[in-house]
């Protein structure tokens, strides 16, 4: 029975949520129809997909991440841009109230930004974005073809849109986080704008495991 619910959660995610970052998008209703595996979680439950792995990318300064390292905490990844207006700011912010939420469990929470858009995303850039929502948070930033293998194998959606200018464009891209668990696990799936709360919980379950 979980591995039919699994495929037909895998489906819906296969059409990828995505968020027009020039405009106001609500991606949630298109996944109403992907209901999370029965029990326990807010977010989709994901435990033994076999996509989303992991990753091994540079952060803003230079230092080589992988998931590995993080062994001890739940890790929120969430891909996007640095001139997003609205849904990767709004994400980053809700990342942070997470943490706050946890209370004293809240350095057990890593939060990690891929930008989408490394022709633009500095690592210079990319810091200070980061860093403004909280200081532990990164960003990580790969090549143009690295960045296209990570979204390949995260099943992540992203396309230039363009603007007035080669420079001046905007990205469509899934709106939505990955959720792993102490050991590394990927675990979640978490919709753009479900909410703090909802997502502080089950993390506080995924601690608790």
């Amino acid at each position: 029975m979980r591995s039919i619910t699994l495929k037909l959660i895998y489906s819906a995610l296969t059409l990828a949520l995505l968020a027009s970052c020039g405009q106001q998008t609500n991606d949630g209703a298109a996944g109403q129809s992907a209901a999370p595996v029965a029990g326990s979680f807010n977010s989709i439950d994901l435990t033994g997909a076999p996509y989303a792995q992991g990753f091994s990318l540079p952060d803003y300064d230079g230092k080589l991440r992988d998931l590995k390292e993080f062994k001890g905490k739940v890790v929120v990844v969430f891909f996007g841009f640095t001139h997003c207006p609205d849904v990767c700011p709004t994400t980053m912010a809700e990342i942070k109230e997470v943490k706050r939420l946890l209370g004293a469990q809240g350095d057990k929470l890593q939060g990690i930004f891929i930008t989408l858009d490394p022709e633009r995303d500095t690592a210079a850039m990319l810091k200070p974005y980061v860093q403004t929502f909280d200081p532990s948070f990164l960003g990580l930033i790969g090549t143009p073809e690295q960045t296209a293998q990570l979204a390949k194998d995260f099943r992540i959606y992203y396309k230039k849109v363009a603007g007035s200018s080669a420079q001046d464009y905007s990205l469509d891209h899934t709106a939505a986080s990955f959720v792993y668990d102490t050991q590394g696990r990927l675990r979640l799936y978490t919709r753009y704008n479900s909410g703090a709360e909802k997502l502080a919980a089950d993390i506080q379950k995924l601690l608790a495991e």
